[in-house]
């Protein structure tokens, strides 16, 4: 995700919502508290979205290095200690 981008649409969002708001309500305290809870929740998805973005890039890191191990051949012993 791109960080301006996602700014620039969740100002434009709550800038829709409180607009909205105000036209149903009439309230421009109500229009603003809309907006803030509005810019909250956006907040919150966007973390929750990048926590998991980063761990399933570990995760998928993780596999790709252990299945890279795994296509290598056990050591094979011929019967002699040394």
């Amino acid at each position: 995700m791109y960080l301006p981008r996602f700014l620039v649409g969740m100002f434009v969002t709550s800038t829709i919502v409180a607009a909205w708001t105000y036209v149903v309500t009439g309230s421009v305290w109500t229009a603003l508290g809309w907006a803030i809870i509005d810019l909250v929740v956006l907040q919150v998805g966007y973390f929750v979205f990048v926590m998991r973005l980063v761990s399933k890039g570990a995760t998928a890191a993780a596999e790709a290095e252990s299945a890279s191990l795994s296509h290598v051949a056990p050591p094979q012993r011929d019967g002699r200690l040394l």
